[in-house]
């Protein structure tokens, strides 16, 4: 998907001005932000570089982004691009993977900061500690990491997942026994939908944890005829309200071929931004928190990095082919 068209700083105005972001979408602001829009895309033609962008970036780096997507597009996208720089508008994670899929090209991160919580609570070495001791029990057991997870992780799992492939994964895998990282919620949902035994690792996403039951009800109450779109990495009690769970890139779908004209987006606040952008002519409702480390790459970040060729992501050959291995196997299953 090809960001939109060039917009004037008046047409970018009305657009953002829809938006609940900290930043302030004033006419100042949105000359600036044209501007500096203008210059990424000149210098991505001079650096032949594209900008991958998740589901829940700042809007305007929509404006810049090549591609926009969910973890499994984006990992798809990685396999096909035709360009020696990578811009990953993501987090770190995310930006590994398009490194682990694309040795060859230089993967750049706006900022190193960007990080992600649920990936940090789960690390290589304790995640082969409690396999070990678990096949003790359950010979035939199968690991399933979240794309949410490190390099490190990744190479030590049998397959990789999205929330969009996840309970796909899991049914194509020829064991009874599953240990799922890190999602904890993600975990719980797959074995809401599969036959399968799921043990569920002790992580989860803090912006979708936030989001309670009580959040969802109050939007129903005011608004009778509201879908609600729920990510799976929400709690059990907060999926149990929802119309369709969905990833984010299934919700733009959904929003876009239903019938309905109002929804509840249970998710990270930057998808509704996109579907505000995308579908205006529908009303897009928000029980979601922001994530911080999504929201530390910028615009203006996002320049500096082609201007200085800055954070360039590096892995270890044997730690970067183990976790290729997952991802392949995750393309190959959810083909």
């Amino acid at each position: 998907m090809h960001a939109a068209a060039e917009k004037s700083a008046f047409q970018l105005q009305e657009t953002f001005a829809r938006l609940d972001q900290p930043r302030v979408y004033n006419e100042t602001a949105c000359i600036e932000l044209t501007q500096t829009i203008h210059r990424i895309r000149a210098l991505k033609k001079e650096r032949n570089a594209v900008i991958l962008a998740h589901n829940y970036q700042r809007p305007e780096i929509f404006e810049v982004a090549d591609f926009i997507g969910d973890s499994l597009e984006l990992a798809r996208q990685a396999t096909t691009v035709d360009a020696a720089i990578i811009v990953f508008c993501g987090v770190h994670f995310m930006a590994e993977t398009a490194k682990i899929l694309n040795p060859q090209k230089t993967v750049l991160l706006p900022d190193l900061r960007a990080g992600c919580s649920l990936a940090d609570s789960v690390t290589a070495d304790e995640l082969v500690e409690r396999r070990d001791a678990l096949r003790q029990q359950y010979p035939d057991l199968q690991v399933v990491a979240y794309v949410n997870t490190t390099a490190e992780v990744k190479a030590v799992v049998d397959v990789c997942c999205t929330s969009a492939n996840a309970v796909q994964i899991v049914n194509a895998l020829p064991a009874q026994h599953i240990l799922f990282v890190p999602d904890e919620h993600l975990g719980d949902y797959v074995q809401r939908e599969t036959t399968k035994t799921i043990i569920s690792w002790n992580g989860n996403c803090y912006v979708h944890h936030q989001i309670t039951p009580e959040n969802i009800r109050a939007v129903k109450e005011a608004l009778p005829n509201v879908r609600v779109l729920v990510h799976p990495e929400c709690r059990a009690d907060v999926v149990a309200l929802a119309d369709a769970v969905l990833s984010t890139s299934g919700m733009v779908r959904y929003a876009k071929e239903s019938d309905a004209r109002e929804f509840l987006v249970v998710t990270e606040c930057g998808l509704s931004d996109r579907l505000l952008i995308e579908v205006p002519e529908k009303q897009f409702y928000k029980a979601c928190k922001l994530c911080q480390f999504m929201k530390m790459i910028t615009l203006e970040g996002t320049l500096r990095s082609l201007e200085r060729m800055e954070h360039e992501i590096t892995l270890a050959e044997d730690v970067r082919a183990g976790a290729e291995r997952s991802l392949r196997r995750m393309l190959e299953l959810s083909r």
